[in-house]
């Protein structure tokens, strides 16, 4: 009976000790990611608005772009677990363009934000990625610091291209990618694609005449 006690006993206290030692790294993760995470949401801003500039050409508007948006709620075709910015892009008080933040979940190494441009008539006037994970040197190409990949996608729309070629060439697509990465620009079309989709289902909120 007392070689039973102590066998739990002794069990007992290894548990307490996994336990503890939980509660302590959890702590210490969650301290910090409480001083990380506003340091690395304060960047991701800052690349966003950045960007916003280069998304859209400062010739079609002449309103204050970065303070002009609207909220969006949470949305299946732009993927926004959390309530993001669609950008209003204003020439003498008349919307002509909309920035839409949208997100991959499913690149290759984890989520890829991307803003994309569209014209009042539905046309994509430039796109960039904000934010992603992908592999240095095959995956990256999708940032435009490192290649012009990502301005395949000016001019195209759902008019111009047909559901079949918003995907890669090797997919019967109509978009070139990088040999031996196919993840990363798939998730990256399929975005995209969505994007259109919610903006053609939502010009009236945009602010666009229909």
């Amino acid at each position: 009976m007392n070689n039973f006690l102590q066998k739990y006993k002794i069990i007992g206290q290894a548990v307490f000790v996994m336990i503890m030692f939980g509660i302590i790294f959890s702590s210490i993760l969650g301290f910090f990611y409480n001083k990380t995470n506003p340091i690395i949401l304060k960047s991701e801003n800052e690349a966003k608005q950045r960007l916003l500039l280069q998304v859209i050409s400062k010739e079609i508007y002449n309103n204050d772009l970065i303070n002009s948006y609207i909220e969006i709620e949470p949305n299946p075709l732009l993927n926004n677990i959390t309530s993001t910015k669609g950008y209003i892009a204003k020439k003498n008080n008349e919307v002509v363009a909309v920035i839409l933040e949208t997100r991959a979940p499913d690149g290759y190494s984890g989520e890829i934000k991307i803003l994309v441009g569209i014209d009042k008539n539905g046309n994509i006037l430039g796109t960039r990625v904000v934010k992603h994970q992908e592999t240095p040197g095959l995956g990256d190409y999708i940032d435009i610091d490192k290649s012009n990949w990502i301005n395949i996608f000016n001019f195209t729309s759902l008019v111009n291209t047909s559901e079949q070629e918003w995907s890669v060439k090797k997919d019967q697509g109509k978009f070139d990618y990088m040999a031996g990465a196919t993840i990363t620009p798939r998730s990256v079309i399929k975005a995209i694609y969505k994007a259109l989709i919610f903006f053609k289902s939502n010009q009236l909120k945009l602010g666009i005449n229909v």
